[in-house]
């Protein structure tokens, strides 16, 4: 919906709001005309029913409105003597209309100084209930998000089974797009696993201010672009169009931010021809061949341990099983193989072939000039930007102008090509502007990696958040507590040197509080 639809939408709420209501307003000592005044009308009502004013600011946040609405009919039906069963299950089954019953039908009683207190163990149980979702919510959306770690394209900075916190405040907090879903669930229900959410109405993309900009090398996670995936992991090929923000949550790094002109040369990444430098925590890998003398026994079980290996080795030649083929091994990996006995060459594999990739298809923007390993130059679009627009560089800006920017009235873009004549809803055009800021996301295991390389840009907003704090570890190889990778619990994503655990330090903290709570409320009995 654009804005100019949302406003109508809100105007009509409003309308609807006032009919239902303005006799109760009277009946409450108010009058008519403020039901129907927007804002304030949500204002005047937090004072009939007896609830503070603040309440007023969550009708007006997506999702958290969800919870409130229905507690508002109840909460509405209760000041006017409506406290049975009945009432409570006809407002919540008619969405709210049943109190345009009694607005009409029915003698109003208003209660000016009702009890708030919840009447039984049941009702202050569902209450608390919906402030902890609410609270929660509220956290989840805008604050911090819990996230796991599915893939091992970040492995060695993030490992597959890394439990994290990705903050929503250093970027911005996204206003959740989607208006109509079930709190603290991403695109499918638990279980069941149904769609969670309905696409429409949709809000228009808006950020809260960040404290920070995403800078190069930043860890982020963002909405996959091209997601038209059912479900993650799922392997059925069934396609689902979702809206931006329910599409599936990818975490990559960035290392092309707005108005860079990245390349890459032999799988190193420059940026307006310099050499990206990596954080010391970053550890990109590639794949090795290596070249065995097939007489010197080599016990791999502990290398590939002491290595921390976990991606696949293989032999490339099952008959001579004289070449080993690493999937994914870091530059100090290679060097240590380099030194055992029995190897005789460690050779990184990289493609020079154009049109050939790591992962057997063509890379982005699919018109068979580049590879995985020796890729660009390209420009990532800033916004309000101007690029020349041709017939050789509409590939990479194609899906830009079609699938991630609108038109002046909101609606997507209609762009036809016939010949070398480009039109933009119906006009010639030679350049376009951009209409927001793109980013350009790589995984640090290179060749095994769905990024930017395959699907192009990430739109602005597409960003979620940045990962920054890692609470658990999980390994699924593991056995016992030493599932558990205890020197990654409680790490940060981010900052100088490599990862240290604060985890002995929030023990510490944990048993100083309980230890002082034990002695505080000693010394309140002695004194007692």
């Amino acid at each position: 919906m654009s804005a100019y639809q949302w406003f109508i939408f809100f105007l009509l709420v409003q309308i609807v709001h006032f009919l239902g209501t303005w006799k109760l307003y009277e009946s409450a000592g108010r009058k008519r005309w403020e039901a129907a005044i927007p804002v304030y009308n949500a204002i005047v009502l937090m004072k009939i029913i007896g609830r503070p004013t603040w309440w007023t600011i969550l009708l007006f946040i997506p999702i958290i409105n969800l919870i409130m609405f229905p507690v508002i009919w109840i909460e509405t039906l209760r000041s006017f003597g409506k406290r049975s069963g009945l009432d409570t299950f006809l407002g919540l089954i008619t969405l709210g209309f049943y109190i345009y019953y009694v607005n009409y039908t029915q003698k109003l009683n208003y209660i000016a100084d009702r009890s708030l207190s919840p009447e039984n163990k049941t009702a202050d149980t569902v209450s608390s209930l919906l402030f902890a979702v609410i609270v929660a919510t509220l956290v989840h959306t805008y604050l911090i998000q819990p996230y796991t770690i599915p893939t091992s394209s970040l492995e060695k900075s993030l490992l597959v089974g890394d439990f994290l916190f990705v903050s929503k405040m250093n970027y911005g907090a996204r206003i959740p797009m989607t208006t109509v879903a079930l709190p603290m669930v991403h695109d499918s229900i638990p279980l069941v696993q149904k769609k969670s959410y309905l696409t429409w109405p949709q809000l228009p993309y808006l950020r809260l201010p960040g404290i920070q900009n995403i800078n190069r090398t930043d860890i982020v996670v963002f909405n996959w672009p091209v997601d038209t995936v059912y479900r993650f992991f799922d392997t059925s090929k069934r396609r689902a169009f979702k809206p931006v923000d329910k599409k599936s949550n990818y975490v990559k790094r960035c290392v092309g931010i707005p108005g860079d002109n990245l390349s890459i040369k032999d799988g190193m990444i420059y940026i307006d021809g310099k050499l990206l430098e990596m954080p010391e925590r970053a550890k990109p890998q590639f794949s090795y061949k290596v070249a065995l003398d097939g007489k010197t026994p080599i016990d791999f079980e502990y290398l590939l341990k002491e290595m921390d290996v976990t991606d696949p080795v293989m032999v490339t030649d099952e008959t001579r099983r004289d070449t080993l083929f690493f999937s994914a091994l870091t530059a100090a990996g290679a060097e240590r193989l380099k030194n055992v006995p029995g190897i005789t060459a460690v050779t990184r594999q990289i493609s020079r072939v154009v049109d050939e990739s790591n992962h057997g298809k063509g890379v982005f923007p699919h018109i068979n000039k580049w590879n995985s390993d020796n890729y660009g130059p390209i420009y990532v679009p800033e916004k309000g930007k101007t690029v020349a627009l041709t017939t050789e560089s509409l590939p990479f800006y194609k899906t830009i102008i079609t699938d991630y920017e609108t038109n002046e009235n909101g609606d997507k873009n209609d762009l036809k090509v016939t010949g070398n004549e480009i039109r933009l809803n119906g006009k010639v055009v030679k350049d376009y502007t951009f209409q927001q800021n793109y980013y350009w996301m790589m995984g640090d295991n290179r060749h095994n990696s769905e990024d930017s390389r395959f699907w192009g840009f990430v739109p602005e907003n597409h960003i979620v958040g940045k990962p920054i704090f890692i609470w658990l570890s999980w390994d699924t190889n593991g056995k016992g507590l030493n599932k558990i990778r205890w020197d990654r619990v409680f790490t940060t994503v981010s900052g100088e040197g490599q990862p240290q655990s604060y985890f002995k330090y929030f023990l510490i903290a944990l048993a100083a509080f309980f230890i002082g709570d034990y002695f505080w409320k000693k010394r309140k009995e002695t004194k007692n």
